[in-house]
C-alpha cells in the first residue's frame, strides 16, 4: 500500500482515515500498548524548526526526546548542533555513547557522582557546560573536587526571563536568580574570579512566550491575556537580554547565547543577542502545540491502547490510558485520542490507569480488539510509559528502537 502524503509541519493535519489505516497496517503484528513516531512527520518537523531559525543553529532539548536514536537523527540534519540535557548524569552519557561532544546541562546539579565523574574526564570536561544561577553551586563543586586537583569546568548563567511588570509581580516560570543586568554582570564577575570554572554561555528560556500556546482551544479569554503579556513581555526580555549578554561579556569571552524553545523559535531566533535556539518538543508535535497561532507541527508521535469492552453501544472503554503530562492540574495535561476521529474522554473519568472509557460519534464503530490511538499533551513524556518506539514509514516498521527507558536509564547505572 503506499504512503499517504504527510504535509510541510504547520499545513493542514493529514486525512485522519489514511492516518490510522497506515498505523494500523504498520503494526498490526504487534499488541499494544505501544507508541511510534512516523518519521517522515518528525523529518518535516525537523526541517521546518531550521527554517524558522533563519539560519542560526537549533540545540535539540533531549527532555522533549528521550530517545538516542532520534536524538542522533535529527543531530544529523542541517542547522542542528548539540543537545540540552536535563541531567549531568545523561549528559555523560549522551558524551559517552557519542550521540554528541556538546551538551548544555539545562537546570543546576548537586549530583556528587556525576560532579566527580565530569571533574576527572577530560573529554567530558571539555564537552558538557554546567547550569548555574548562585556561587553555592559552584561551592558545591570545588568541595567535591576542589581546583587544582580537577579538569576546568565549563558554566553557563542562567538568566531569568519572567517578566515582572510592578513590584511583586512574577510572569513565567520560577527559575533562576537572576533577573537583572547587573545581577548577571556580578555572577559573571565572581565566576571570573573562581579558579577550575570557564564562563562560557548565557541561556534565557522565556516560558512566558515560547512555552505558553496563545490560543488555547476553547479557552478565548486566557488567549487574549496570554497575548497580551506575549506582546508586553517580548520587547522587555529583548532589551534587558541584551543588556545582560553586554555585562556577562565584559567578564569573559562567551561562546554562546541559548534562548527560546519550540513555541518562539522564530522570534528568539530575531533576537541580535541570542546566538543559538533550544526547540525539541516541535519534532513530536504534542497536544499543547496546537494552541499556538505562529506555528504548529505535524502530529508525529503517537500512542495506542486496545479497545477492551463496550459499556454500551456508544462507549469504547481502552485498557490503561493515564498517561498525563506534567504542569498544571489541567484537562489539557490529559492525553487525546486521535485516531479514529470523534472520541473524547468523559469529563467524570478522565484517563484512567487501568481503563478509560471513550465517547462521541467515533466509539460507535470500534469493536473489541481494535486500537485506538492517542497524542500525548507533552513531547519526551511519552517515553517514560513505553519501552522502545515504533519509528513508521508509510504503513510499515522501519525501525524499533529503545527509549531513555527502554535502555533502563544507563545513564543513572
Amino acid at each position: 500500500m503506499p504512503a499517504a502524503p504527510v504535509p510541510v509541519a504547520g499545513s493542514a493535519v493529514p486525512d485522519r482515515r489514511a492516518l490510522r489505516t497506515r498505523y494500523d497496517a504498520a503494526t498490526a503484528h504487534l499488541d499494544p500498548p505501544l507508541a511510534i513516531v512516523d518519521l517522515a512527520a518528525f523529518d518535516a518537523n525537523a526541517a521546518a524548526l531550521h527554517h524558522r531559525a533563519t539560519g542560526k543553529p537549533l540545540r535539540v532539548a533531549s527532555k522533549s526526546v528521550r530517545c538516542r536514536d532520534l536524538l542522533r537523527r535529527v543531530l544529523g540534519r542541517d542547522g542542528w548542533a548539540g543537545v540540552m540535557a536535563y541531567t549531568l548524569a545523561e549528559a555523560l552519557w549522551l558524551v559517552e555513547t557519542e550521540i554528541t561532544d556538546d551538551v548544555l546541562v539545562a537546570y543546576p546539579t548537586v549530583d556528587r557522582g556525576a560532579i566527580a565523574k565530569l571533574a576527572a574526564d577530560p573529554a567530558a570536561a571539555a564537552a558538557v557546560t554546567l547550569m548555574i544561577d548562585e556561587i553555592t553551586q559552584l561551592d558545591l563543586v570545588d568541595a567535591v573536587a576542589p581546583p587544582g586537583h580537577r579538569e576546568t569546568l565549563r558554566v553557563c548563567i542562567d538568566l531569568d526571563a519572567s517578566w515582572r511588570p510592578l513590584p511583586g509581580t512574577h510572569v513565567g516560570v520560577r527559575r533562576s536568580p537572576i533577573h537583572s543586568p547587573a545581577a548577571a554582570g556580578a555572577l559573571a564577575a565572581a565566576i571570573a574570579a573562581r579558579r577550575g570554572f570557564r564562563l562560557v554561555g548565557v541561556m534565557c528560556y522565556e516560558a512566558q512566550i515560547a512555552g505558553l500556546g496563545d490560543a488555547p482551544p476553547g479557552r478565548p479569554v486566557r488567549g487574549a491575556l496570554i497575548r497580551a503579556i506575549q506582546a508586553r513581555s517580548g520587547p522587555e526580555l529583548l532589551a534587558r537580554r541584551a543588556a545582560a549578554v553586554a555585562e556577562v561579556a565584559a567578564h569573559a569571552d562567551l561562546e554562546f547565547v541559548n534562548g527560546g524553545g519550540t513555541g518562539s523559535v522564530a522570534a528568539t531566533a530575531a533576537d541580535p543577542a541570542v546566538t543559538e535556539v533550544t526547540a525539541g518538543s516541535g519534532l513530536y508535535g504534542p497536544t499543547l502545540f496546537d494552541a499556538y497561532r505562529a506555528w504548529r507541527p505535524v502530529p508525529a508521535a503517537f500512542f495506542a491502547l486496545p479497545v477492551v469492552r463496550k459499556p454500551t453501544p456508544g462507549t469504547a472503554t481502552v485498557l490503561g490510558g493515564g498517561w498525563t503530562a506534567s504542569g498544571e492540574a489541567h484537562a489539557s495535561r490529559l492525553p487525546t485520542p486521535w485516531l479514529p476521529a470523534g472520541l473524547r474522554l468523559l469529563a467524570t473519568e478522565g484517563a484512567g490507569e487501568v481503563q478509560t472509557p471513550l465517547v462521541g460519534p467515533g466509539a460507535s464503530g470500534l469493536a473489541v480488539g481494535e486500537r485506538v490511538w492517542f497524542r500525548h499533551a507533552k513531547a519526551g513524556e511519552l517515553c517514560e510509559h513505553v519501552d522502545a518506539l515504533h519509528l513508521v514509514t508509510g504503513d510499515t516498521i522501519a525501525e524499533t528502537v529503545p527509549t531513555y527507558r527502554g535502555e533502563a536509564r544507563s545513564f543513572l547505572g
